[in-house]
């Protein structure tokens, strides 16, 4: 067998092990699931499984959730009032209140304490897509420049998203927190898109996904561009998408599929009709690339968006 074949091997046979119940339960995830037939956000358990429906919004499409830095907080994407913008709420579901009111559909935000005081940076898709922040009151809206999919890093300083290159497709870059001395971190390009990046607790460090061998598999690499290394070598059709760190530093959630169906439009139409239970079921691995493992208690029901499994942050 070769090298990289023993290293799938390896991993996969990781992969079955069950998940100690020590290893996350100090750990809450927000997660988007269709338990209740509904897009909707919960608060997970993941060792016990354990789900909390924060919210409940019958119709509508609830995604992206992210926790405010002191926890108290959940700002989310969602449809409701005929336009897809966000949303704020306590983290126990009440109080929910619409943080912007845009034409444009506004998705996967991230909060964090910047220089001058707390801001959620999000996505914006109007007649291009455009990066934005805004203080948790929805004042101040800051518009950032082209590009997809940002991240506040874990010092408020920084912020990595998904940017066209000049040669054409999607690669990583970093940005300061307001929108300036925007630089390229990952160098090699991606014609498939899916690069979510998102930050290691010290920020200094990006997770992403990133084409290998056919598969999209997960990378890191240094805020400066260097170290670069895979994380994840699952191979063949498949693929890795949103990755978080967890706030301790020791695991990294992902989501994974077998397909890139929304690289055909017939069939992603029939994945988001039909929401097969296998299709984003929610992984961890360790930083080092050890102990790839499936999350047993939310190995179905999760939205097949793509939305990231969000770490609740450790407030002392």
């Amino acid at each position: 067998m070769t090298k990289i074949g023993t290293i799938i091997a390896a991993s996969l046979m990781a992969a079955l092990q069950p998940l100690a119940a020590a290893d996350l339960s100090s750990h809450k995830l927000l997660v988007t699931s269709v338990r209740t037939g509904d897009t909707e956000v919960f608060i997970a358990a993941p060792t016990t499984g354990d789900m909390f429906n924060v919210s409940r919004s019958p119709k509508s499409e609830d995604r992206y959730p992210c926790w405010s830095p002191d926890a108290r907080y959940i700002c989310f994407m969602s449809d409701r009032e005929n336009s897809t913008n966000l949303w704020i709420m306590n983290a126990s579901g009440a109080n929910v209140r619409r943080l912007n009111r845009t034409p444009a559909v506004c998705y996967m935000p991230s909060w964090q304490k910047t220089p001058t005081g707390e801001r959620i940076v999000f996505g914006k898709h109007g007649d291009r897509p455009e990066m934005a922040s805004i203080k948790p009151d929805g004042t101040d809206e800051l518009i950032l420049g082209e590009g997809h999919d940002p991240a506040f890093s874990p010092d408020g300083k920084l912020i990595c998203y998904t940017g066209h290159p000049p040669e054409g497709g999607v690669t990583v870059y970093v940005m300061d927190w307001n929108g300036a001395n925007k630089r390229r971190v990952v160098q090699s390009t991606s014609k498939v898109g899916a690069t979510f990046p998102n930050w290691s607790p010290d920020s200094k460090q990006i997770v992403f996904s990133f084409p290998a061998g056919g598969a999209l598999e997960l990378f890191i690499i240094g805020v400066d561009g260097t170290g670069q290394r895979q994380l994840t070598v699952f191979g063949g059709s498949s693929v890795c998408t949103p990755s978080a760190w967890s706030p301790d530093g020791r695991w990294i959630s992902f989501r994974r599929t077998d397909e890139r169906y929304w690289s055909n439009k017939e069939r992603m139409l029939k994945i988001y009709s039909e929401k097969p239970p296998d299709k984003r079921p929610v992984w961890v691995i360790r930083p080092d690339g050890g102990e790839p493992t499936l999350i047993e208690s939310l190995g179905f029901q999760m939205a097949i968006d793509g939305s990231r499994a969000s770490w609740k942050p450790l407030v002392r």
